[in-house]
């Protein structure tokens, strides 16, 4: 059953890539990318991350892609014009095969032995141990990051609104 699921949410994300990138209207894309997300911690479901699937979910599926939907509201993206010619269309078809297939090549050819689990892995208190005491300054130093995004972002907004 659990391959199953795999295989189910494994090929639900490769669909759902697919339409990410060849769809022409802005926010039907990132609904697509929402459900390339949502399988995704479907797939930490099956590998016994409930907290990271759950962060996936909250985060990502959600925080992230409400700012991207605010982002392409805010810009007014329209859907583009025209027709993609056929031609255009195959040559996109056959580079996505070709980076596909060369990537499950180089996944044939890596050899991965299965890593040693211990009990309390993926739980909310062995993040919390391994994220506030082993990576305790690449943490900070992330959220300075963002700081520091968010109030660029203010600046630049301020001036576009003032102008």
């Amino acid at each position: 059953m659990q391959l199953l699921m795999f295989y189910l949410l494994g090929f639900g994300a490769v669909i759902s890539a697919l339409l990410l990138v060849t769809n022409k209207r802005p926010v039907a894309a990132a609904m697509s990318l929402i459900t390339v997300m949502l399988c995704l911690a479907g797939l930490y479901v099956l590998l016994d991350a409930h907290l990271i699937a759950a962060l996936q979910i909250i985060v990502y599926a959600g925080a992230i892609m409400v700012l991207f939907l605010f982002v392409i509201m805010l810009l007014n993206i329209e859907e583009k014009s025209g027709r993609l010619s056929n031609r255009k269309i195959a040559l996109q078809f056959v580079g996505i095969l070709v980076v596909g297939a060369t990537l499950i090549a180089v996944a044939g050819l890596i050899k991965i032995s299965p890593a040693q689990v211990t009990d309390g892995f993926g739980t909310t208190e062995a993040v919390g141990k391994m994220l506030f005491t082993d990576f305790l300054l690449p943490f900070e130093i992330a959220s300075i990051l963002l700081l520091a995004a968010i109030v660029g972002a203010v600046i630049l907004a301020k001036r576009r609104i003032d102008d």
